[in-house]
């Protein structure tokens, strides 16, 4: 071990200043200094440098950071170098291969991958944890040390202290260091385990309780003719939802009416919209409760849908052993609580007009066939189950399931969507589950994970986390939500004893870290980078270039761990990365056999891309044309729009007919006195989750910033462009404000993952809203509320 001695920092600084000239050169003329400066000077015969004119060579790639678009990259490589990238040309077209061009961030990548601040070396902490101090060892030094320690604590914790936490800058490629480094522990022992997905945990937990199973999307092609969208809590222009804006503009062009329901006039508001309907955040069932009521009252729904394939909408279908009162109807016309579920009650609970909603719920009533298509933020909320449920409820009494250009509503995977498959990495011993959000109780005291609290397939936790690995990943201190406590959590070296992070950048996780290792870019590797959401198509990720300075991919240095624990064979089974890759395309040739034209690892070097082309599938489709023969895999075989299931839990923040109940940290919280504004966040288009915060391009695309109503703002004495303090009893935040009509008033806007930076009295300077957000669980789902904050704004 040595440290980074003078002479080798400068050493290094200077590499990569040539490299990065090289880089940023291409067409410019290398001029002697004093005739740059000496514009007197006429002298013509001055030597001039010939501009290199040899093309450089286009490789057609995809990036496979964490974003739900894997979109057509050309890298541009001349002498080993990117010199530039550019995405598919106009003339490439094809509808039967409708790929997206790459958006700002895809166009950004060149300068991401290049950037000075990446990480060069393995390096070992030399600080406390989190003062982000470090000093450079061999790759040798840190292999041995991941080896060791790895050996050491399971021997003396057992294989449940061993924990890889989210990573999501590699969830869109098939092979990745996360699921190789779960392969290395399976053959060593096992590890804890996490279920959920930060971003759809409880709309997808909640969905089969309506419909017996969680996908409930029907493919894009089906709603090309539909007349009426509401995109509710979706903003597809900005987070990427495979091929959702290809298909959503050609609708657009032909006619269909857009509704956004969002508390912020989102980019996929600006461009489809033809209404925006505002609504404060955590009311959106009383917006679907009084869109429901008008519907009923006025009798808009559909009665024969309702009466075959609906349990749960009066009196005469609910399900045996439930006392009266407890159907829709008896709910919305206030029958069990007194309360009329009128558009004037939900207006004063949402701040949505009364006739707007009238209107809203009328139109969706009326139009045959509509889709109501929900996004993923509003379930990631305190109440998140309730309005992921609520949506299906409106889908159901309006008879816009099972129908082409209608759409279920709930969860809305699509539910032919094909996907490649990764590596085979064995069997976990270690059976025990925890939800994602219980790692910081694994840390501080296994015994309070409880099966109450998250806990599956174990009566008890056996061991405290004691080791944690994060593989291109910023979940850890910065993603994940109250990121002081996390931060005070991890800098007790007595807690975990040894954490890795191997990344490209010393993100706020990373400084928390004992090894830190320097990840390479999907430019510098090879894979396959596999879409989500509506995408139904995977692209080869191609390695264009060698990574700079002493750069591994996590694989390469996971097999040195393997091979210093005694199970590089079985680790590798033999294959370096690039023959991983050719098995696994091969692999799954052989799995999809029923697909002739589906590649081999030589074609797709040749063809590129490949896509599943299937008919247009309607979700629920043989259930409503065949209900005998294929009722809905529910108890009841119908829709349940009441869960007798939910009924039997007897928990009221889990009803079983989803409805409106005032939320913990919602408008109506006392707590609301004293920080009265609701926090909301979304993700932005200038970076996926945090990936890319430090790409100076993508700064300069979009600013960090508050947004906050003129109303607001005004009351509290700010200007556009004054710094102004975020706060609420979890943390502080300071960032300009930006003064703006398209957030609604009483709630302020934060784009996600800005990275924490914290200055020396812990407020942050970063505009990283997890400072404020809180790791309460949802009742059901034991899934995140990252979304469900109240905080006050004053000028800083």
């Amino acid at each position: 071990m040595k440290k980074i001695e003078k002479s080798e920092k400068n050493k290094g600084m200077m590499s990569l200043s040539r490299r990065h000239f090289v880089q940023t050169s291409a067409a410019l003329v290398t001029v002697p200094f004093f005739a740059r400066n000496a514009h007197a000077n006429t002298d013509k015969s001055l030597p001039m440098a010939k501009i290199d004119t040899t093309p450089a060579t286009v490789v057609a790639t995809c990036s496979t950071f964490d974003c739900g678009g894997k979109c057509d990259i050309r890298a541009h490589i001349k002498e080993g170098i990117v010199t530039r990238i550019t995405t598919r040309p106009d003339n490439e077209l094809d509808e039967t291969m409708p790929i997206m061009r790459a958006c700002v961030r895809g166009r950004g990548y060149r300068k991401f991958s290049y950037h000075a601040d990446r990480l060069k070396y393995p390096m070992k902490r030399v600080g406390k944890r989190g003062e982000g101090k470090f000093e450079r060892i061999s790759w040798d030094e840190a292999t041995t040390l991941i080896a060791e320690n790895v050996t050491r604590l399971t021997v003396k914790h057992g294989a449940a202290s061993r924990f890889l936490t989210v990573s999501t800058a590699v969830t869109g490629g098939i092979f990745s260091g996360d699921t190789m480094m779960k392969k290395l522990f399976n053959l060593t022992g096992g590890y804890l385990p996490y279920y959920h997905s930060v971003s759809l945990g409880n709309t997808l937990k909640v969905t089969p309780y309506t419909y017996g199973i969680a996908k409930t999307g029907s493919s894009l092609d089906t709603l090309e003719d539909t007349p009426l969208v509401i995109l509710w809590g979706h903003n597809p222009n900005e987070t990427i939802f495979g091929h959702t804006n290809h298909y959503f503009q050609k609708m657009k062009n032909n006619g269909t009416k857009f509704i956004v329901v969002d508390p912020r006039y989102s980019d996929t508001a600006q461009s489809l919209a033809d209404q925006w309907i505002p609504l404060l955040p955590t009311t959106d069932n009383a917006l679907m409760d009084a869109m429901m009521y008008v519907i009923v009252t006025e009798n808009l729904h559909d009665k024969p849908f309702i009466d075959k394939y609906v349990i749960g909408f009066d009196e005469e279908h609910m399900p045996e052993g439930v006392p009266a009162n407890e159907s829709l109807v008896a709910y919305l016309t206030g029958m069990k609580d007194g309360v009329l579920k009128t558009p004037e009650w939900a207006e004063n609970i949402t701040r949505v007009p009364a006739n707007t909603i009238r209107q809203l719920a009328r139109e969706y009533a009326m139009t045959k066939p509509a889709a109501l298509i929900q996004g993923w933020g509003p379930q990631r909320h305190i109440c998140g189950e309730r309005s992921a449920r609520g949506s299906s409820l409106l889908a159901a009494i309006t008879g816009n399931v099972g129908k082409k250009g209608a759409w279920a509503a709930g969860y809305g995977g699509i539910g032919n969507r094909q996907s490649i498959h990764g590596p085979n990495i064995g069997e976990n011993p270690v059976k025990a589950k925890i939800s994602i959000m219980n790692w910081m109780q694994a840390v501080e005291d296994a015994s309070s994970v409880r099966a109450e609290d998250g806990l599956l397939d174990a009566d008890k936790l056996d061991t405290n986390i004691k080791m944690i690995f994060s593989l291109a990943g910023n979940y850890l201190v910065n993603q994940n939500p109250d990121v002081n406590a996390a931060a005070k959590l991890l800098a007790d070296e007595s807690k975990v004893e040894f954490i890795v992070v191997s990344d490209l950048y010393l993100s706020p996780s990373a400084k928390y870290a004992d090894l830190v290792l320097p990840e390479t870019s999907f430019l510098e590797r090879w894979n396959i980078g596999n879409t989500w959401g509506t995408g139904n198509y995977f692209l080869l990720s191609e390695k264009v270039i060698e990574p700079a300075f002493e750069r591994r991919s996590d694989y390469e240095w996971i097999t040195e761990v393997a091979e210093k624990m005694g199970v590089k064979e079985a680790f590798t089974e033999g294959r370096s990365e690039k023959e991983w890759i050719s098995h696994l395309v091969d692999t799954n040739k052989t799995r999809f056999e029923d697909r002739p034209d589906f590649p081999n690892f030589e074609e797709l070097q040749k063809t590129r891309h490949y896509l599943f082309k299937d008919a247009p599938f309607v979700a629920f489709e043989k259930n409503i044309n065949d209900f005998e023969n294929n009722p809905f895999p529910t108890p009841s075989g119908k829709i349940e729009i009441f869960s007798k299931r939910l009924y039997d839990m007897n928990n009221p923040d889990i009803p079983a007919l989803s409805h409106y109940v005032p939320a913990i940290e919602g408008p109506e919280d006392k707590l609301a006195e004293k920080y009265p504004l609701q926090m909301l966040t979304w993700k932005g288009k200038n970076r996926a989750n945090s990936t890319q915060y430090a790409n100076p391009w993508l700064k300069e695309a979009q600013r960090q910033e508050a947004w906050i109503n003129p109303i607001d703002a005004e009351n509290r004495g700010i200007k556009d462009g004054d710094m102004v303090r975020i706060y609420n009893d979890r943390g502080i935040t300071e960032i300009p404000a930006l003064v703006t009509q398209r957030i609604i008033p009483g709630v302020v806007g934060l784009q996600a993952g800005a990275w924490w930076a914290p200055d020396e009295n812990g407020v942050d300077h970063g505009g990283c809203p997890n400072v404020l957000t809180s790791t309460r669980m949802t009742p059901l789902s034991h899934g995140n509320s990252h979304l469900t904050v109240l905080v006050e704004v004053t000028k800083a």
